[in-house]
């Protein structure tokens, strides 16, 4: 049988290496904020003849927005944030564009985001998080109340999940620093959605605990949860894979204004498969011992 439990110090290891490069990053280069955290303005542009994004940008900077980020599509349209525009400067936009290029230039999509609305959607976004994870400990102390000591599972559970967000935060702010991937608010969805699918699995494997300890296939409370963990394996991952095909299946050919929502999504589910294999439970068994070695000192 495998011993998941017993060699818990290299998972935890391994915990770790995944999350100091992404802490490191956080720390030295923040994000690359979308228009929904910082506002401005996003709209997709599709020309009458293909031209190159060096070409795009060049006459974006003539124009007076050389700040603008420019990405060229699946489809060859170029997906362009900048700074908040209001209507008659896209119009001014698009004509010297048209000018510029000498070609036509249709607009497939355009919003703006005040600064206002910004500041708006960072603070739900944090409030969001932090609900959630109250109410996650909360739910998961009421569902294991006949437990011993019903808030460790809830806490556990909880510190899991932060180990899943961070990692995709962490990857998201190397990307960022790379390549030019932005948070926005489809990204605190996509972190929602991992929160809620991760915590599902946790619980599955905490069920299956609760289920053993009951049934008394152990004095040992390691032993008890490694043989959880093993026997909600098979479940686990082949719920996450389903995930996993279908998303990347939108990843490649979805479009690109999805792309980094499922991207995030993608990462998140694979680290959530690590998680609530190699992390949760163990985690309950790290609590375990330590409140047993507290209450022994008493």
């Amino acid at each position: 049988m495998i011993n998941i439990v017993g060699n818990r110090k290299w998972f935890f290891l391994i915990s770790i290496c995944l999350l100091v490069p992404g802490i490191i990053s956080m720390l030295a280069f923040g994000f690359k904020l979308g228009i929904d955290f910082t506002s401005g303005t996003v709209m997709t542009l599709r020309f009458s003849q293909p031209i190159e994004q060096a070409e795009l940008r060049q006459q974006m900077s003539q124009l007076g927005y050389s700040d603008a980020t420019i990405q060229k599509t699946s489809e060859g349209d170029f997906l362009v944030r900048t700074r908040d525009i209001d209507s008659d400067e896209k119009i001014a936009l698009i004509d010297g564009l048209k000018q510029g290029l000498n070609i036509d230039v249709i607009i497939r999509d355009f919003a703006t985001v005040s600064p206002r609305v910004a500041s708006e959607v960072a603070r739900n976004a944090a409030i969001a998080v932090l609900v959630a994870s109250i109410f996650m400990i909360l739910y998961i102390a009421f569902a294991f109340r006949h437990m011993p000591s019903p808030f460790k599972w809830g806490f556990s559970a909880v510190i899991a999940l932060l180990h899943d967000v961070l990692i995709v935060m962490g990857v998201f702010s190397i990307l960022g620093w790379l390549t030019g991937y932005q948070v926005d608010a489809m990204f605190i969805v996509a972190m929602l959605t991992i929160v809620g699918f991760a915590i599902n699995n946790t619980c599955v494997v905490y069920d299956r605990i609760r289920e053993n300890v009951r049934r008394g296939i152990s004095k040992d409370f390691a032993v008890t949860v490694n043989s959880s963990i093993l026997e909600t394996t098979a479940r686990c991952v082949n719920t996450s894979l389903v995930v996993i095909l279908t998303s990347l299946a939108l990843y490649l050919f979805g479009g690109v204004t999805i792309q980094q929502f499922i991207l995030a999504l993608l990462v998140g589910v694979m680290v959530g498969i690590y998680d609530s294999i190699f992390v949760a439970g163990p985690l309950l068994v790290l609590w375990e011992r330590g409140l047993k070695t507290e209450s022994r000192a008493a």
